[in-house]
């Protein structure tokens, strides 16, 4: 990890930009939630929207609890409450303490994770379905609605997955997608290879398994020694296996219109666009999409020509599918440079098709409207090029965030603090005030009805 701080470049430390930050939540921000986490999670994930009330919404969260081998470590769902815009008072918002828990997060229901979990993706078409990377090979599906409450205690029995997913011939630890318009799933490792299932067979089990049958996430009060052969975990092999990368998979993504469609990049520095339908070698190969290992990737949901990629190398880049050629020929559209340190997550708004965030280890996650890139009249266009919004409400590296489909502007994110502040992870739930993202003319309008409403009567 790069070090950060006030050393030579007259940047301000850690702690400075943080105290800076709490000071400026109450203008910045519609709503924001500050959880502290005993344990670091290193990915987060949104799944279902569980009841719709006049000020608030309550949906599912996924996390997880990278331990240090004291107790087990875990997949954790959690209930959120989420505040409607324009309900949370501002004086009210800035009010948390950072060692403390937030109210509006709760502690649902823990599986118990066989290895730490890299990464969780839900299944769009049924996110209560949600798959998981470990340090092995395999990647796991889960039910987590049909999966039983453990207590992570040290000597637990490891839950059991639904589904063990096999084909990666060495650990596949974070490249992990699932597809919006079929029920696949992608994954790439350190093997050099993606790779691709179906688990359409699988899904009715999953949804309507019965009392009749033994839960494949129970050992029905069986010792692990006395259990069979009935309660073993389903094994699903690969459908495809790509091969063209020269270095480990960092990440992946499908195509959002299409499971045959998908990207991958890695620490070849490569983004290599697949065709499932052509075979397995690359449709496009772009030899040197950074100048550093490739962390991330992410499509977009929406105008499906972009492709946004991450790196060691500090920059987010835009590239256009259309500009790409089989030679490997491809210069990306535009270079976002704000980050001091490697980017570690890129992501598309779910709502708008030139909006997206990147998350970073210099513990910074900025929204970025790629639309305004040649303007300079944006709010943190000082910065640099087409930056919507920086938020520094984390003091360590910010390893994953998650837009919310059912409330566009509302995002999650976590952080992995055991190197500013000596252990454990801060998530955070925060919503930036509209006046930040919504068109001018838009403000404008809203303003001069209000001075309209405010005007004395002449009666």
């Amino acid at each position: 990890m790069k070090e950060r701080g006030g050393k030579g470049g007259g940047q301000p430390s850690v702690n400075e930009r943080y105290s800076q930050w709490k000071t400026l939540v109450p203008i910045l921000y519609d709503w924001l939630a500050n959880h502290n986490l005993l344990w670091p999670s290193l990915s987060c994930r949104w799944g279902p929207l569980l009841e719709q009330a006049t000020y608030k919404n309550r949906q599912r969260l996924y996390l997880s609890e990278q331990t240090d081998g004291s107790v087990p470590n875990t997949l954790v769902i959690a209930n959120c409450e989420i505040v409607k815009p324009r309900v949370a008072a501002a004086e009210h918002i800035a009010q948390f303490n950072e060692e403390a828990r937030s109210p509006f997060v709760k502690k649902f229901k823990t599986i118990i994770h066989p290895g730490e979990v890299n990464r969780i993706r839900e299944l769009p078409q049924n996110s209560k379905i949600v798959a998981t990377h470990t340090d092995s090979p395999d990647v796991l599906i889960w039910d987590v609605e049909a999966q039983p409450n453990r207590h992570a205690i040290l000597g637990a029995t490891e839950s059991r997955p639904d589904l063990i997913l096999t084909g990666h011939q060495e650990n596949a630890e974070f490249a992990l997608a699932m597809c919006q318009s079929e029920p696949f799933v992608l994954s790439g490792g350190k093997d050099k290879s993606v790779v691709l299932w179906s688990i359409q067979d699988h899904i009715s089990t999953l949804a309507t398994d019965s009392g009749a049958t033994k839960s494949p996430g129970s050992n029905g009060g069986k010792s692990p020694k006395t259990e069979d052969k009935v309660t073993e975990s389903p094994k699903i092999k690969a459908r495809g296996i790509f091969q063209g990368h020269q270095d480990t998979v960092e990440d992946v993504q499908f195509c959002p219109s299409s499971g045959q469609e998908f990207c991958s990049v890695g620490d070849d520095s490569c983004l290599i666009l697949w065709d499932a339908r052509t075979g397995s070698s690359p449709v496009v190969k772009v030899e040197k999409a950074h100048n550093a290992d490739l962390h991330c990737v992410d499509w977009n949901p929406i105008d499906e020509n972009f492709i946004l990629t991450g790196s060691a190398d500090n920059t987010v880049r835009l590239f256009d599918r259309r500009n790409l050629t089989s030679n490997g020929i491809g210069s990306p559209v535009h270079i976002f440079t704000n980050h001091n340190a490697a980017v570690l997550c890129v992501q598309w708004s779910p709502d708008k098709s030139s909006i997206f965030g990147s998350s970073a280890e210099d513990g910074v996650l900025n929204i970025w409207d790629h639309n305004k890139v040649g303007e300079r009249s944006g709010p943190a266009s000082k910065f640099a090029p087409g930056l919507l919004f920086r938020h520094s409400g984390h003091r360590d590296k910010v390893v994953d965030f998650h837009w919310n489909s059912h409330d566009p502007w509302t995002i999650v994110s976590v952080s992995d603090d055991g190197e500013s502040t000596g252990g454990g992870g801060t998530l955070q739930i925060w919503r930036m005030i509209d006046l930040i993202h919504r068109p001018q003319e838009e403000i404008q309008s809203a303003f001069d009805r209000h001075l309209i409403v405010q005007q004395p009567s002449n009666f």
